[in-house]
């Protein structure tokens, strides 16, 4: 069977994650290799509409697998809500030649794929975000730096609340989803971890681990809080008023979202980038890549989305085992 593209388009949709420019360089090169042509869609949907693109080649994205964020730029989009905006993206790919997009994102960018799709653009997503809330796939691109760049904050963090013998309050990154605050939680020994999916009772939640940890002679204790669960600040105010314990808060933000991707975000971008790029040459559409069981490979993007990611339940209990 002969090639069915010459021509793709990749672009990068919703928030920024470390390993995104990655798979932008792999998608590229391995486009190049097999004699596709690439246009780099910036600003993500903003500039699928208005045709702010830039012709890419294999030279272009040298040293993008060291950078975090993104250099193709992201931005919101409310057009693409719109079926003009979706019909104005469809007749921009048309006028540019574009014949499949592949678009690196989380959930909502992935919406925003399909509306395309069903408008009969061939897309395939590769999932790029450090909530890791898609459930079709194990591990999305940007989880593990995000990770290993909030434990780093924390481990600093400790030194100070050790010295002042007080209780550290810490709001995690992660929307509606607590996977990225259970991780880090876990990996800092934090004394609870706070998460959308459970609403926890406060008394042997959170105060009965602090009791228990002064008596048995800790002298500070970490709070990890999801943003998805509610207010860092409440939980700092209930906690010392129930305690009696100084408390501070850290709201660690957009800096979880930033710097250069590590060694896993690096592979597996490389990894899920050639096979996004395969997918399109073969004119495959509407396709997700996926990590799951250890192997990289796609499902329908549509049946992909359809489901809540659950939260790990052997984890979470291993967190509260811990903890004291």
């Amino acid at each position: 069977m002969g090639q069915k593209i010459k021509r793709i388009g990749v672009l990068t949709s919703g928030g920024d994650a470390p390993g995104m420019n990655a798979v932008t360089r792999a998608i590229v090169r391995k486009a190049v290799a097999e004699g596709v042509s690439v246009v780099g869609v910036r600003r993500g949907y903003s500039g699928l509409i208005s045709g702010d693109m830039v012709e890419l080649n294999g030279r272009s994205v040298d040293g993008f697998i060291t950078r975090g964020g993104t250099t193709l730029y992201t931005a919101r989009c409310e057009d693409m809500l719109t079926d003009a905006g979706q019909e104005k993206a469809v007749a921009t790919c048309r006028h540019m030649g574009i014949e499949g997009l592949a678009v690196i994102g989380g959930d909502g960018s992935f919406r925003g794929a399909l509306s395309l799709a069903r408008k009969g653009l061939a897309v395939v997503g590769v999932p790029a975000t450090i909530d890791n809330d898609i459930d079709c796939t194990d591990y999305s691109i940007g989880f593990d730096t995000a990770c290993n760049t909030a434990i780093e904050a924390i481990d600093k963090l400790r030194d100070t609340m050790q010295s002042h013998e007080r209780c550290s309050v810490v709001e995690i990154m992660g929307r509606e989803a607590g996977h990225l605050a259970l991780h880090v939680g876990v990996a800092v020994g934090a004394t609870c971890i706070l998460l959308p999916e459970r609403k926890q009772d406060y008394e042997t939640a959170v105060f009965e681990p602090i009791r228990v940890g002064r008596l048995s002679g800790r002298n500070h204790h970490l709070i990890i809080v999801a943003e998805g669960y509610g207010s860092a600040q409440t939980v700092a105010e209930r906690v010392e008023e129930a305690t009696g314990m100084g408390t501070r808060v850290t709201i660690l933000g957009h800096i979880q979202r930033g710097g250069t991707p590590n060694a896993l975000d690096r592979v597996i971008g490389t990894q899920m980038g050639c096979h996004a790029a395969r997918l399109l040459i073969a004119g495959k559409k509407n396709r997700l890549v996926i990590k799951k069981d250890g192997i990289i490979k796609d499902c329908d993007m549509e049946e992909g989305l359809t489901q809540e990611k659950c939260l790990e339940q052997d984890l979470f209990e291993a967190a509260v085992t811990v903890a004291t």
